[in-house]
Order: C-alpha cells, then structure tokens, then sequence
C-alpha cells in the first residue's frame, strides 16, 4: 500500500490545488509601473502549503498564490494585481487595482 501512493505523492509536489474563478479570470498580474492610472482597491493576502510532506515546486506555490489572489481581487473590485516583494512560507501579499480598460 505504501508503495502504491508514492507516485502521487510525487507529483503532488508539482500540482497546483487551486482554480482560478470566472471572476478571478477577469484581473491580470501587472508590474508596480503599469498601475498609474489605476485605482487601488485595497491588498489581498493569499497562503497555500509550501509542504505536502516534503518541499513543493516553487513554481507550483507561486502560481497557487497568484490564484488565490487573483480570486481574492475580484471580491474588491480589481482587475490587476502587483505582487508586494517574494512569497515567504507559502504566503505573499498583493496590491489590488481597478484599471481603466485598454
């Protein structure tokens, strides 16, 4: 039985857990220059888990987090979000924007 859960639990370090909501769809990553003519909405904070028994893909955790904000965004209003320095133990801070279109 051991043996036969390992290969999930393998590839459960690389899988993300999260999905994206048709209002998350709506609000796109941007960079702290693009965000000028935006109106800050407020921040979010998201958390996943940097470990599922070992070390997860750094890669797999960032966009985990970038979901989870995007989702968490859309619940203020944003359309954008700018990422406030590097995730830390699984959890990273963002600003949320309402931009014009265009």
């Amino acid at each position: 039985m051991k043996h036969s859960l390992l290969p999930l639990i393998l590839l459960a370090g690389g899988c993300t857990f999260v999905q994206l909501s048709d209002a998350g769809a709506g609000v796109t990553q941007l960079g702290s220059g693009d965000v000028a003519a935006c109106e800050h909405r407020g921040e979010v904070s998201s958390q996943t888990n940097d470990k599922v028994l070992f070390n997860r893909n750094k890669e797999a955790v960032q966009e985990e987090l970038i979901v989870l904000a995007r989702n968490e965004a859309a619940r203020l209003g944003a359309n954008a979000i700018v990422p406030i320095g590097e995730p830390v133990g699984g959890t990273q801070r963002f600003r949320a924007y309402a931009c014009p279109p265009g």
